[in-house]
């Protein structure tokens, strides 16, 4: 609106016109500073196909992060926008509460078709809030009612799925303790040693927890655990040490609960993660990519668990047509055109390309993964070794967490955020979007959605391998690996 000549406003005058170059100085004035993703992507994306997203300035990205995981098929996929049409052009209610549907029906013969056969036989599913951390604090729940118990054993390192539950103060009172347990890793191994030694031990320090009465940790209603710790860095679970949590669950009652926000439809290269250990879990969090890109999250269970009783006050966003009708055509077209193996088969190629940057950077400290699921971890090359354990190419099951760097020492080095954020701001510079994650945010992330061509993942992997080289040289030197 403008001013009278008198310095009054004229009312019935046009509203400034909102330019998109001034969307983040706006949004800097209207949100709060928890805005993660604004503040490390400077970005105002107006379109975007497949992997590539355009600005408004008209520069175009190459995206690796996928909305956190959410992509499974990219940007505006064409099965999922013809599913989205299909639903609008037909009339029908876009909230539909927890009423059946038609486009419901459809999501829970395509999502069935996918499950585990171990849980699919007999399975139920349980729509909650669209947000992962609430899809785990209804598994919590429904764990809490089967067993009468109200502890939780999780994971150091769980990502942020489970962060708004067990994060909460409320969630260590007297009547709901969680109780965080080391996470198996080789490069900073928790207990110094890596390998199938250190997942060994991890291992038996749950089975002591368990079984000790002195341990301070009562019997709990349920463990929660990653196949691939996400936001904890890109952390694949050996498979074996996934077996022994299974057998300590089952011999104890307690319902092991599968994290699958990140990991499902595809991503680590099996449909749902916990298939790579032939583990069949009591329950599984799903959320992110089973929405086609919107929000949706649900909790598959054996039905054997008690569920919530009739006539209890449920979510008023249970029944998100358009999600349902996303997410169908999106298992589905996983499904049709293997693009789990896909993953597996590009994600070994990218994991093995990458090792070479390890092995030309000494600040690349660790490479990691599963799928196309993949982190690569900063460090400080001049930084003092911390206790820990670096083992050799392979020495993870199936080489997928395996350290890649042979020779360089068995003590890893600081990790490096500062360094990290400028490979991000490198990557963006370059056009390639990355996210961060892991110990005090140094690790890249690597999540490009299932589609991705050869020729992109090479691009993916120039862009990146020039970040880090710009990055480093900006970061005083001293980080080309010495031969």
């Amino acid at each position: 609106m403008k001013s009278t000549l008198g310095g009054a406003v004229d009312p019935t005058a046009p509203a400034p016109r909102s330019t998109p170059e001034g969307a983040p100085r706006r949004q800097g004035a209207r949100e709060p500073a928890a805005r993660t993703y604004a503040r490390a992507l400077p970005i105002v994306p107006v379109r975007a196909r497949g992997l590539t997203i355009e600005g408004a300035d008209g520069r175009r990205y190459l995206d690796c992060l996928s909305g956190a995981g959410t992509l499974a098929l990219g940007h505006n996929h064409p099965v999922v926008l013809e599913a989205i049409r299909k639903v609008l052009d037909s009339g029908a209610p876009l909230n539909a509460l927890d009423l059946a549907t038609p486009v419901k029906d459809a999501f829970l013969d395509e999502l069935f078709r996918t499950l585990p056969p171990g849980l699919a036989e007999r399975a139920r599913v349980r729509f909650c809030g669209p947000a992962g951390s609430e899809a785990v604090e209804t598994a919590w729940a429904l764990a809490r009612a089967a067993t009468g118990r109200s502890g939780l054993l999780t994971f150091a390192g769980a990502g942020r799925g489970a962060a708004g539950v067990l994060d909460d103060p409320s969630a260590n009172t007297h009547d709901a303790r969680v109780a965080r347990l080391p996470y198996p890793q080789d490069y900073r191994c928790p207990f110094g040693v890596g390998g199938e030694h250190g997942a060994d031990l991890a291992a038996r320090w749950t089975e002591s927890l368990l079984d000790d009465p002195g341990s301070g940790v009562p019997l709990p209603a349920g463990m929660l655990v990653e196949p691939v710790q996400g936001e904890g860095g890109v952390i694949p679970a050996p498979d074996s040490w996934l077996r022994r949590m299974r057998q300590l669950t089952a011999g104890r009652s307690v319902p092991l609960i599968a994290d699958e926000i990140q990991t499902g439809v595809g991503r680590t290269g099996a449909f749902w993660a916990v298939e790579h250990s032939g583990v069949t879990p009591d329950v599984m969090v799903l959320s992110n990519a089973i929405g086609g890109s919107l929000p949706l999250a649900v909790v598959v269970y054996r039905d054997d668990l008690v569920t919530r009783e009739p006539g209890t006050p449920a979510d008023a966003f249970p029944g998100n047509q358009l999600a349902m009708a996303a997410g169908t055509a999106t298992l589905a077209h996983v499904r049709e055109n293997a693009l789990a193996d896909r993953a597996a088969t590009l994600g070994a190629r990218l994991l093995g390309q990458l090792r070479q940057l390890a092995s030309d950077f000494s600040c690349v400290g660790d490479v990691r993964g599963r799928g196309l699921m993949i982190g690569v971890e900063l460090v400080d090359p001049e930084g003092e070794r911390e206790p820990g354990f670096t083992g050799s190419p392979g020495a993870a099951e199936g080489g997928v967490a395996a350290s890649v760097v042979p020779g360089r020492g068995r003590r890893p080095l600081p990790a490096a955020p500062e360094l990290a954020a400028a490979v991000q701001r490198e990557c963006l510079r370059r056009g390639l979007i990355v996210g961060l994650g892991g110990r005090h945010a140094s690790v890249v992330q690597l999540l490009p959605p299932l589609t991705i061509t050869d020729e992109q993942a090479v691009a993916v992997l120039d862009r990146l391998a020039e970040a880090v080289r710009a990055a480093a040289r900006c970061r005083g030197g001293g980080t080309a690996a010495t031969p």
